[in-house]
């Protein structure tokens, strides 16, 4: 049987987390709700929820303070965090994302966006690759061992190489655009410029050595990965 994702509502104002709750119920999701920092760590303790919606503004530690927190906890710091605050200018996004959260978002919102954030960070929890290994040429990488190899030498590459390389050796010979990139490999949900994927793109390339070259730049539009790199 299919199990119902249990969200985790960190919020101290009533009508605000029973509205939040009603509308997750109507739509097969089993909210819980926390009112303070210390509900919320006891609720965690006890069973780990899919999703945390987290409130920046509560009595006692601020929801800041929290992200921080489970973000630094092995056992938590996978769980999906949702900042939902009241506090919309670009600095405080920056600060929220900063801390961990995965999404902002910012009050007064409408149930249904909230019910599509809640979903896409769902979705971004499952790997877009089962696992296996791609090769293309002398270049292989095993993504259930997480190794990279080129012939019969092994390869070191970062861990957000690594995925950037999975998705391209996935997807090869197709231009890849800076922002798709971004989608796909960090998520659609991360703050972070277009111009960090050519930072790691540089470091890939790097790593790989002699493949290095199969990453090619296409002048305004990306990336491709081919096994035919240009003269």
């Amino acid at each position: 049987m299919k199990s119902v994702p249990r969200i985790l509502i960190v919020e101290d104002e009533a009508p605000i987390a029973e509205l939040i709750a009603v509308n997750l119920r109507h739509n097969g999701f089993q909210p819980i709700w926390a009112i303070d920092a210390e509900t919320a760590q006891r609720e965690l303790d006890e069973v780990l929820p899919d999703v945390i919606l987290l409130d920046w503004m509560l009595p006692g530690e601020s929801g800041l303070t929290l992200a921080r927190r489970w973000r630094a906890s092995a056992r938590t710091k996978a769980v999906p965090i949702l900042m939902l605050t009241a506090r919309g200018d670009e600095a405080d996004r920056v600060a929220g994302l900063d801390a961990g959260a995965d999404d902002y978002i910012v009050k007064p919102f409408s149930p249904r966006e909230l019910l599509a954030r809640i979903r896409a960070v769902l979705r971004r929890r499952v790997p877009e690759a089962a696992g296996g290994v791609v090769k293309m040429g002398d270049l292989q990488l095993d993504a259930d061992t997480h190794r990279v190899s080129h012939g019969d030498k092994a390869l070191k590459v970062g861990p957000t190489e690594f995925k950037l390389l999975h998705f391209l050796m996935r997807h090869p010979e197709r231009v890849h655009s800076r922002g798709a990139l971004l989608d796909k490999v960090w998520g659609d949900h991360v703050y972070i410029e277009e111009r960090t994927v050519d930072v790691h793109v540089k470091r890939l390339r790097e790593s790989l050595g002699d493949a290095g070259n199969m990453i090619e730049t296409v002048r305004g539009a990306g990336y491709r990965f081919t096994q035919k790199p240009s003269a």
